[in-house]
């Protein structure tokens, strides 16, 4: 059985971990036979987006900085790789106007679409949207772990958001902590929730065209230029580490909007040319990069399941990460011996670390990266094959195509 599906993401797809999500879901699923449709968030600058391999028909955005909607897109974290607003600083009649106007696209191409199914991503404002459109339309939900936080970050905002994702039928996430999260946040039964995991496309990133090198000391940092990603302590334990070893370099492939990020890209830039600017990548040249790197580093405050932890470990780069619930329940037992943990500082809520935390957090995040530098290829320790069986999206959308059958059986859909 096979149906048609209406995807829902409220930011710009591909630039972001749930935007790469929906990119693959769509690719498989039109695999697998479905027929399908996407309703997305863009800028003026990219009024028409790609997804997956959809024709342009197929892809209705609403577009911001126009009209009613004269500020940049909001995003899902409070950084961004590219212009957005934040929905803590929102005024009431822009948030009137963000609901409306979703609802307003939600409405018309439903209508257009007559979808069997809907995958809405993100526990937030758009989710909670869904059921005063879908009717008796299944509606699946996709927690990124980020709608939490904004809850956290938005008061004022969560109760609406809560009961109204609470009508949807059925939600997945990423890792078991976020279950338990998403019942308590919501108050439904644990049975509507449903771990699926994170995807990596293995045909992208790989390690067939990877080198051997005689030194290792190329290290990779893939993500936003944010405090709450670690990046200015990583860039602290990098300067002591090149103070000992001229030859080493950190690569950074990313990007951000805002003070933070340009303080950040300030204190890269200072460090030239042993820190390396990148910028935002595609996925094709992202795998190319880290085919070049020996270390990826994500020493994050908060984090779903990084799935850029398991890209780079399929491109055969050794991982430093923090002991995020994500990455000790998905990713630690695959990568094993592949893997150097840093302990968390303590934090303010969900993603602020105390300041005096953060000395010590530096120090030990460079001996991690020392540790892993000294360490044989990862290829000899993790197998792609075990990677595609864990993070394959083949394996992923097969979880998540069995949750839409069953929503759909149970809705009456055949």
């Amino acid at each position: 059985m096979s149906g048609s599906v209406l995807h829902l993401l409220s930011q710009r797809p591909n630039l972001t971990g749930s935007g790469v999500t929906l990119d693959a879901l769509v690719r498989q699923a039109d695999s697998a036979g479905w027929r399908q449709a996407a309703v997305v968030g863009v800028p003026m600058a990219d009024a028409h987006p790609t997804v997956g391999g959809l024709g342009a028909n197929k892809i209705y955005p609403l577009v911001f900085e126009k009209k009613e909607l004269d500020y940049p897109l909001p995003g899902m974290s409070d950084v961004m790789p590219y212009a957005s607003t934040r929905f803590s600083r929102m005024n009431d009649k822009q948030i009137h106007g963000y609901r409306q106007a979703w609802l307003s696209q939600l409405r018309a191409v439903i209508a257009q679409e007559k979808p069997d199914l809907i995958h809405s991503h993100h526990i937030w404002i758009l989710s909670s949207l869904v059921k005063d459109c879908a009717g008796d339309i299944p509606v699946v939900t996709h927690c990124h772990a980020t709608g939490l936080r904004q809850m956290q970050l938005c008061p004022h905002l969560a109760e609406s958001v809560r009961k109204g994702c609470a009508r949807n039928e059925q939600f997945v996430v990423l890792h078991q902590e976020h279950a338990r999260q998403l019942v308590d946040e919501l108050k439904v039964m644990p049975e509507r929730v449903e771990v699926v995991g994170a995807g990596f496309r293995d045909e992208i990133f790989h390690r067939r065209d990877r080198q051997p090198r005689a030194k290792a000391g190329q290290l990779l940092y893939v993500g936003k230029f944010s405090r709450a990603k670690g990046l200015p302590c990583l860039l602290t334990a990098f300067e002591c580490l090149a103070r000992e070893d001229p030859d080493i370099r950190l690569h950074l492939a990313g990007s951000g909007e805002g003070a933070e990020a340009v303080q950040i890209e300030a204190q890269a830039r200072e460090l030239a040319p042993k820190v390396v600017l990148h910028g935002q990548l595609k996925q094709a040249a992202l795998a190319e990069l880290m085919r070049k790197c020996d270390v990826c580093v994500l020493p994050s405050f908060y984090e779903g399941v990084p799935l850029v932890l398991v890209e780079a470990l399929a491109c055969g780069c050794q991982l430093v990460a923090t002991r995020l619930p994500g990455v000790m329940s998905q990713i630690a037992t695959v990568a094993d011996a592949g893997l150097e943990l840093v302990s968390l500082p303590r934090l303010h809520g969900i993603d602020d670390p105390y300041a005096e935390d953060l000395p010590a957090f530096t120090r030990h995040l460079g001996q991690s990266i020392n540790r892993a530098l000294a360490k044989k290829p990862v290829a000899q320790q993790v197998s792609m094959e075990v990677l595609i069986k864990h993070f394959g999206w083949k394996a992923v959308f097969k979880r998540v195509e069995e949750i839409w059958k069953n929503n759909m059986e149970r809705g009456g859909v055949t």
